[in-house]
């Protein structure tokens, strides 16, 4: 006899697992045309589905680009959320502007907060944002190990931080299928995301290796068309063409 009640239960739970397994992308704001702001996100706000905003010290990484005052600046303009990508020798120092200029996510990396990391994050999640965490390649996961059950998001940069256009690191790939798996088999809920490279090149093997999301920057989405309308629909023609995924 079939048991029908259990196949309803089966085809829910992979209805339900498609649902949250669709793929998001945010936009790398350091590498959009700062002398058209306004008209970019005014785009963006209809294609895609964050913005993704890198602040850096120029000691944690040798460069320094977006800062609390640019994220509130553009949060006034914003439909979408603001993901706070922390590349600062002392986030705690950060959290708090960050989050009054209107951030939704605050992900400072893992590098940065092994010695607080649990006070880090329930300060994050106590200023109503969500809360992820960033390893550079040369780290290994079992950095965060012990905290991946307390964030929302995961990101895995694969190029080494501080500057658009760099060279994607293969080596990633097993650091995101480990990731996947750790999730699957201690049933938690955070998203992987990819920060660095994602483009047509990458597409099909982050999707294959078990990505969840995808910054795009100058590689994936500005370098695509001088018509950042154009270029938001051939980013995403080239990543369902990558990956088989329909968007």
């Amino acid at each position: 006899m079939i048991d029908f009640s259990a196949q309803v239960v089966k085809i829910s739970l992979l209805s339900e697992r498609k649902i949250i397994m669709k793929p998001f992308f945010k936009i790398s704001l350091m590498c959009m045309d700062f002398l058209n702001i306004a008209a970019q996100i005014e785009v963006l706000n209809e294609e895609f589905d964050g913005y993704h905003m890198d602040i850096m010290d120029g000691h944690f990484c040798k460069n320094i680009t977006l800062s609390p005052d640019i994220v509130k600046a553009i949060g006034a303009i914003a439909k979408k959320p603001m993901d706070i990508h922390l590349m600062t020798t002392t986030p705690n120092d950060w959290i708090d502007s960050c989050a009054a200029a209107g951030a939704q996510i605050i992900s400072p990396h893992a590098e940065t907060i092994n010695s607080d990391a649990f006070r880090i994050i329930n300060k994050i999640k106590g200023k109503g944002c969500k809360a992820g965490v960033t390893l550079n390649p040369a780290t290994p996961l079992t950095y965060c190990r012990e905290y991946l059950g307390k964030i929302d998001y995961l990101t895995i940069m694969t190029v080494d931080v501080g500057f658009a256009g760099q060279p994607f690191i293969p080596e990633m790939l097993d650091k995101i299928r480990e990731a996947k798996k750790f999730r699957e088999m201690n049933n938690l809920n955070f998203k992987i995301m990819i920060d660095g490279s994602c483009n047509k090149n990458t597409f099909g093997k982050l999707h294959l290796a078990g990505a969840d999301g995808y910054v795009l920057g100058s590689s994936g989405l500005f370098s695509l068309d001088p018509d950042l309308r154009k270029a938001c629909k051939k980013a995403k023609e080239i990543f369902m063409e990558e990956t088989g995924v329909k968007l």
